[in-house]
């Protein structure tokens, strides 16, 4: 599902399920100084996928699928920072990202990056809002 709609617009489809905040990315410009960083500052773990060019940031304890133990806690990642996602990246899961794209475009917002395919987990998309932040989509496979 896509960020809830306007009720007030009929050509809206309304949001039964609301979009939860799974991610978070930080862009760095040196990536192996950053994963130093937030290793020592916070005692992250960090997984660096280099064939992926990005680094898999652990806040939390998982599960065998790698999914968050604590309630509400979220994990992350970083690659090395380019335009356009130059700052850091809030991720927000939905159903559909084709869909989610176009009701975050007829609200107001933008794609930045349409759907691309992460390995065999899932699918990824960034755009903006209204507020010119760029945030973040995930979509499983």
């Amino acid at each position: 599902m896509g960020p809830p709609c306007s009720r007030q617009d009929p050509e809206l489809v309304e949001v039964t399920v609301m979009g939860s905040v799974v991610h978070f990315e930080i862009p760095a410009d040196d990536v192996s100084r950053a994963e130093d960083f937030y290793r020592q500052a916070f005692g992250w773990e960090v997984s660096a996928m280099p064939d992926m060019g990005y680094t898999i940031l652990s806040t939390t304890k998982t599960d065998d699928q790698g999914m968050p133990t604590a309630p509400g806690a979220i994990n992350g990642g970083m690659m090395r920072r380019a335009e356009p996602l130059t700052g850091p990246i809030i991720t927000i899961s939905v159903d559909d990202i084709d869909r989610a794209l176009e009701q975050v475009e007829s609200l107001g917002g933008s794609t930045v990056q349409g759907r691309q395919e992460v390995g065999d987990m899932g699918y990824a998309a960034y755009f903006k809002d209204t507020e010119g932040n760029t945030m973040g989509m995930w979509q499983n496979a």
